[in-house]
């Protein structure tokens, strides 16, 4: 009878202690939309502001923690930011002869990276032309909000010179490698490198990262510090000619 006492007061202490033990932290989502708007204005793909509208409702279904953006203008970033809630935000402008390029609407015409604050650090975002450039007058530019939760980072890459954009990812690889060794890191953007493509936007990866694609030219590299959740592409209605990219993951 002692024995079957003292068995009975162990599994009630155990059953105690199961129940009061912490339940693990749940996962962390992280959506990437990435975007190619082409509201420059001189490409054929331009469709004037209909894009922003249709931007508006894939953010609205989306419901993205990270926004990248190419070929955008300066002033695209507040009305889309909107759409996400709270967010930090960074535009770097591609560059000609020293000078911003100009979108149709006389904005600056570039890339730009949005983080909700819930996952971006206090740092004003980093940015910059790259080393090597094919030749033609327009300068390709990236930029990064490194060191909240997350670090995330946008660029468009050479359309122009296979060979120069595949050193100009790998030349951003290096920075978000960097960025990973204290969290979760990503950059996104329209590549102009397609995967077995010549060169293949999967030489651009490293040990370390993984490479997911919309089937053409829009890839994310996400360290492995994230898990992969899904990837999917949404159509743009004909106001762009690149579908929205979704990359779903979580840390």
């Amino acid at each position: 009878m002692r024995t079957r006492q003292i068995l009975s007061v162990l599994v009630a202490t155990l059953a105690v202690g199961a129940a009061t033990t912490p339940a693990a932290s749940a996962a962390t989502p992280v959506k990437v939309l990435q975007l190619n708007l082409c509201h420059g204005g001189s490409a054929s793909c331009f469709t004037g502001d209909r894009v922003m509208a249709k931007a508006k409702e894939v953010i609205a279904s989306v419901k993205p923690q990270v926004l990248s953006l190419n070929e955008s203008c300066s002033g695209d970033l507040a009305p889309l930011g909107a759409a996400m809630g709270a967010v930090k935000s960074l535009f770097v402008a591609a560059r000609r002869d020293g000078n911003p390029v100009k979108c149709k609407n006389g904005q600056d015409y570039g890339n730009a990276i949005l983080v909700v604050s819930a996952l971006a650090g206090s740092s004003a975002g980093q940015s910059g032309v790259f080393t090597q450039q094919d030749s033609r007058s327009e300068k390709r530019s990236w930029g990064c909000l490194p060191a909240g939760r997350i670090s995330a980072c946008t660029t468009h890459l050479s359309a122009w010179d296979g060979p120069v954009a595949l050193a100009q990812c790998k030349e951003l690889m290096g920075r978000v490698e960097g960025y990973a060794r204290t969290a979760p890191a990503l950059f996104s953007g329209d590549m102009n490198l397609r995967h077995k493509g010549n060169p293949d936007a999967q030489a651009c990866n490293r040990a370390g990262f993984y490479r997911k694609g919309d089937g053409g030219l829009q890839h994310v590299f996400a360290s492995t510090k994230f898990t992969f959740v899904k990837s999917s592409t949404m159509g743009m209605g004909g106001t762009t000619d690149h579908p929205a990219l979704i990359v779903e993951l979580s840390f």
